[in-house]
């Protein structure tokens, strides 16, 4: 494999600094490229594919539906949203869920039922805190919703009506918003993805619930990577033993099938009425089976408590295997989603690691990024830091 990615296709949108391999097949937690070889699946599709490759139940399930019916139009009721809304509901304590097929799309809808809390309150120009280094999307609203001046740039002007403050920082909360009464929302995400596995405190979590609650503001909380199982918990906000009041949810849903949703509690499942959000892929029967039998499957295989167990091994096995290593500044995050920072750009340890047979990517320029799927064995961690190890430490010799 050569050390530098290929040039895309002439027909396809140059958008993706491309590795030059093509993934034909997988099976569990391995995949193989069009050549024959073999990689352990360390990135999940950053973070969607819950249940691995070729799932022994999910194929069967998505088959079968797929000779029913694939999409119909929500013009008519669609018997697998009640069902998948009843039980995304169910474990995140809220009363209600709209669907979508993306992650971009979740947190787009969540910034417009803030606005719409906000004109329902007669704010004419309602404003919405977000955090340094956040990723919420790459439309134009979640772009400028996002804490990256890169992926701003040339995109302006970004929208107006958000106030950016930095993590785990109550008193720098309280300072920004103090005495606005434009104010609707706290947007953010349980751990930043994108943004470098930057963890909220659980005592912060807590205190801007209640802050939210003392002004009457909405908690909206981005579980769209740190979701579903992916830290233990069902949502990575859950370890505080806080509700938000709008949770954007993508990724790990359908373990692959693309699927998103915002759950709502009670001050925000009422605001969309018919006609203010709509989507026509959303919702459609297929994506509701795959998030129907994604969480059937995790709890018939208790996949909560797995990741626990997988998950603290794995961040124990990296923390003693760069120990003392100069250059690895903090091994990072919860359950299976874990990131390694390092004190230099780690760009190249992408393509090393693909080229030694291992998937992974490298995010917020020095932060290798670990988000395999759920299904991980204690076997498969310890390969990935056989595999993963000697190759950073060789990284930082140079």
């Amino acid at each position: 494999m050569s050390a530098t990615a290929e040039p895309t296709s002439p027909h396809v949108m140059n958008t993706y600094g491309r590795l030059p391999i093509a993934l034909s097949h997988g099976q569990g937690c391995r995949v193989w490229d069009t050549n024959g070889k073999a990689y352990l699946d360390g990135l999940g599709g950053i973070a969607v594919n819950t249940l691995g490759h070729n799932h022994p139940e999910l194929v069967p399930a998505l088959q079968e539906q797929l000779t029913k019916i694939i999409h119909s139009s929500n013009y008519y009721h669609v018997p697998g949203q009640e069902k998948l809304a009843a039980k995304l509901t169910e474990l995140a304590g809220m009363t209600n869920a709209f669907f979508c097929c993306t992650g971009l799309e979740a947190n787009e809808a969540a910034l417009k039922l803030a606005r719409k809390f906000g004109h329902n309150k007669g704010i004419e120009k309602p404003e919405i805190v977000v955090y340094e280094k956040a990723f919420h999307g790459r439309s134009i609203a979640t772009l400028s919703a996002t804490g990256n001046a890169k992926i701003q740039a040339g995109f302006g002007p970004l929208v107006e009506g958000f106030i950016r403050v930095p993590l785990n920082d109550i008193e720098a909360l309280k300072a920004k918003t103090e005495g606005n009464p434009n104010v609707v929302a706290v947007f953010f995400e349980t751990i930043q993805g994108e943004g470098g596995i930057n963890p909220m405190r659980a005592e912060y979590l807590q205190q801007v619930r209640q802050l939210c609650d003392e002004r009457d503001w909405l908690l909206m909380i981005d579980e769209v990577q740190c979701g579903m199982g992916r830290t233990g918990k069902w949502f990575a906000h859950q370890w505080a033993g806080i509700v938000p009041d709008v949770m954007p949810l993508a990724k790990g849903l359908g373990s692959g099938v693309p699927v998103g949703a915002v759950v709502a509690g009670p001050k925000a499942a009422e605001l969309f009425q018919p006609g203010n959000h709509g989507t026509t892929f959303g919702g459609n029967p297929l994506a509701m089976r795959a998030g129907i039998e994604t969480i059937r499957i995790m709890e018939e295989q208790n996949l909560l408590a797995h990741v626990q167990q997988v998950g603290d091994h794995l961040k124990a096995a990296l923390q003693a295997a760069f120990d003392g290593v100069a250059g690895v500044k903090e091994v990072r995050g919860q359950g299976l989603m874990l990131g390694i920072e390092l004190d230099r750009p780690a760009g190249a340890i992408l393509t090393r690691a693909c080229e030694a047979g291992l998937l992974l990517s490298v995010t917020a320029d020095s932060v290798i990024r670990l988000v395999p799927p759920l299904i991980l064995t204690i076997a498969e961690a310890d390969e990935i830091v056989a595999i993963l190890a000697p190759i950073v430490k060789d990284f930082l010799q140079e």
